[in-house]
């Protein structure tokens, strides 16, 4: 898989102001809980499973850094996550990140809930946030949440639009109640406009077991299994494993959805005919939002969620050839979800 430039880290015992390190254009500072004056921020971020390189969920994490990178000019520093770690390692992580004085820390992905609820009160200056979990009740933590499942009910119905077997398909990267909002919303989606399509559905793993998140290689044989079935658009929720699933498309002349990022930017020449959309989660708005929170002092403890009304989800249409007229249907249903007249299925 590609690999981004690495960030380049600060040291861990060093505390820089920006004019120091060179950075230009207006400075986002904290009011440092501590008392002693404003402090430059630096932002650490720590990866979910599949970590940077994913073309999905972390990529969004990380083009949100960009992003504060940018047009904040502040330091960041960002961290893998390792191949079947533990809570202590995810612990350990994200206390590096904050004796190192990284403030905000942003945890990508429900996995680091326990870690979070740990490191959380013993680093209470510390502002962290969360990306979909809401379960830490700590005033110093923002609970970053999505409607995955309005998203997924658009490209469900861009999925039984193109359809012309009246079969299509969802895979899922682990079944947790998290990634069923996505099929839920998905297959409503999809029989709003086919009430008779055919949904298969699989996914590559079960919890405890999360390598469903980062297995391109099941991902594509279970595409393969379902284009083979008579799928002809297969909607793929399922991070690093959708890479496969795109190359089972591209062999198979038949339809992918991406998830979360725009998968026909990041796909190659050869794939790019073949994605149809993405589902839009902005993992990306959300950090970049968070962050700029906490320097200008606004920052929410609690959830923060993102729709389709705030423009925390969507769906991409890069591949206009593909779409093509059906943006008129998708933009209706769009504006339907927003007024509330229609509501998609998190179950």
């Amino acid at each position: 898989m590609r690999r981004g430039v690495k960030i380049v880290a600060i040291a861990a015992s060093a505390v820089m102001a920006l004019s120091a390190a060179g950075c230009g254009g207006k400075k986002a500072t904290t009011g440092g809980g501590g008392g002693d004056g404003k402090k430059t921020l630096k932002v650490g971020l720590a990866y979910d499973v599949g970590g940077r390189g994913d073309k999905s969920f972390n990529d969004a994490a990380y083009a949100g850094l960009q992003k504060v990178q940018k047009e904040l000019k502040l330091d960041v520093k960002d961290l893998e996550a390792k191949e079947g770690e533990s809570d202590n390692d995810k612990i350990q992580r994200l206390e590096l990140l904050a004796k190192s004085g990284y403030n905000p820390v942003v945890a990508v992905g429900f996995v680091y809930a326990t870690a979070l609820g740990k490191v959380a009160p013993k680093y209470p200056n510390t502002k962290f946030a969360i990306v979909d979990d809401d379960t830490i009740q700590q005033p110093n933590v923002t609970d970053l949440l999505f409607a995955e499942q309005e998203g997924s009910y658009l490209v469900g119905a861009a999925a039984a639009k193109k359809s012309q077997t009246g079969n299509i398909g969802f895979i899922g990267g682990v079944q947790t109640p998290l990634i069923k909002k996505f099929e839920a919303g998905y297959v409503a989606g999809a029989k709003k406009i086919n009430p008779k399509i055919k949904v298969q559905i699989k996914y590559i793993s079960q919890p405890p077991d999360f390598s469903g998140f980062k297995d391109p290689a099941k991902g594509k044989t279970i595409a393969q299994g379902m284009y083979d079935q008579g799928a002809d658009v297969v909607y793929a929720s399922a991070g690093l494993s959708g890479t496969g699933s795109l190359e089972a498309a591209t062999a198979a002349k038949k339809w992918f959805i991406g998830v979360d990022s725009d998968q026909w930017q990041t796909a190659s020449a050869a794939e790019k005919p073949y994605v149809l959309t993405s589902m839009l989660k902005r993992v990306d708005t959300a950090v970049f939002n968070f962050v700029k929170s906490v320097g200008d002092g606004t920052v929410q403890k609690g959830d923060v969620r993102f729709s389709l009304k705030n423009d925390g989800i969507d769906y991409s249409t890069s591949n206009p050839q593909a779409l093509g007229d059906m943006t008129t249907t998708l933009n209706d249903l769009k504006q339907q979800i927003i007024s509330g007249k229609i509501t998609p299925p998190e179950k």
